[in-house]
């Protein structure tokens, strides 16, 4: 690209659009570009991302909640979009990406009245709401999954990954870490960035009814909700496990790095970075996500035999537990798994992003990305549920 540009990214409060706009600002401000984040109170007060990128907040309501909340929500976003035009007088940007989530609304809202091109980035495999009630303005979708469920124009679809952080790109180029059978088994149990009681009730359980031989051999690290946190200590104080529990975990590409299984929600992120990291794991999705969309995310990892699916009705410690055993009681499947995962990860997502948020702030058309890598085939105890 022959010039440096302004761009604005637009996220939502929540890890899930926080991390992939995190690891797309670090690769324009490597090309020299410069990046403005619009979010909401949430998102500014995530810890250890952003740091060294203007952040602005802006006022954005959700819709929804009856007559009267409508009202307040469309004020609160006719608000932040009049902020966001005032701000991109300023800032000037070339291009604005939005990243999903209500309070990115305002801020592509402000690029359309002020003819400034714009960007979706959709991490899930279904479209979110935000994009789209905007996708037709928008001049290209940046995908994450080849198939993405309602989304209706298909042409504006760039295939381009869930970018993730450079640290965990790195990981799927180390080997897996060492593991036999008597090798201490690491367990990593994350909920995404605000946690998941769910697994903070059933996991500690099924690790309690491991076999003795494998028991013995687990050090776990799990983020719980700061309600949960006391409780899920003591039970794997009063179980004799090893574990460290946290309520947020900051260095997440280490402790990817250090674990031979992740037991998960089936965010978009949690599976991008598995992916890119090569990393096994169990994913739970959550029941009430907006239009299922963590079964659909789950299912590409599931398939290709990185990953097993435990629908939460049917997540108990009973069937966690043989789980573990079928996946973790074999060496060669453990590791079979891993490359499973990893030959379905994107870890050049950020790059391939950049590229396309280059050609549309220049002008040009999008030029399809096709995906990296091809699905392995499934090995025995990995994938999707019957």
């Amino acid at each position: 690209m022959e010039r440096n540009m302004n761009i604005t990214l637009a996220a939502g409060g929540t890890g899930g659009h926080m991390v992939p706009a995190h690891a797309l600002a670090n690769e324009l401000k490597t090309r020299g570009h410069g990046v403005m984040l619009v979010t909401d109170a949430r998102g500014a007060k995530i810890p250890a991302i952003f740091e060294d990128v203007p952040v602005e907040v802006l006022p954005a309501g959700r819709l929804g909640g009856g007559p009267l909340g409508m009202i307040k929500a469309v004020f609160s976003v006719m608000k932040g979009r009049k902020a966001a035009r005032e701000l991109y007088r300023d800032f000037t940007p070339d291009c604005v990406v939005g990243f999903g989530g209500y309070p990115a609304f305002p801020a592509l809202l402000a690029a359309h009245a002020e003819k400034i091109p714009t960007v979706l980035h959709e991490q899930n495999a279904v479209l979110g709401r935000v994009n789209r009630m905007l996708a037709g303005k928008a001049k290209a979708i940046a995908t994450a999954y080849k198939q993405v469920q309602r989304s209706k124009d298909k042409s504006k679809e760039v295939m381009v990954g869930n970018p993730v952080r450079v640290e965990v790109a790195r990981l799927g180029e180390m080997p897996f870490p060492a593991f036999d059978e008597t090798a201490p088994l690491n367990i990593l149990v994350t909920g995404g960035s605000q946690g998941a009681s769910v697994l903070g009730e059933v996991v500690p359980e099924a690790l309690g009814q491991l076999d003795a031989s494998l028991r013995h051999r687990l050090s776990v690290v799990q983020q719980c909700r700061p309600e949960d946190i006391e409780r899920v200590t003591e039970r794997y104080s009063e179980l004799d496990i090893p574990a460290e529990t946290l309520t947020y975990i900051e260095d997440m590409p280490r402790r990817i790095g250090n674990a031979h299984l992740i037991i998960a929600r089936a965010g978009a992120s949690t599976i991008a970075e598995l992916t890119a990291a090569g990393r096994p794991a169990i994913l739970v999705p959550l029941p009430i996500a907006t239009d299922d969309h963590q079964t659909f995310n789950a299912r590409e990892m599931a398939k290709a035999g990185g990953a097993a699916m435990i629908k939460q009705p049917d997540f108990k410690p009973e069937k966690l537990a043989r789980q573990i055993e079928e996946i973790a009681g074999d060496p060669e499947a453990l590791s079979n798994a891993a490359a499973r995962s990893l030959s379905v990860g994107r870890p050049r997502a950020a790059e391939e992003l950049a590229d396309l948020v280059e050609r549309i702030a220049a002008g040009d058309n999008p030029i399809p990305i096709g995906p990296v890598g091809v699905a392995a085939p499934r090995p025995s105890g990995m994938g999707v549920p019957a």
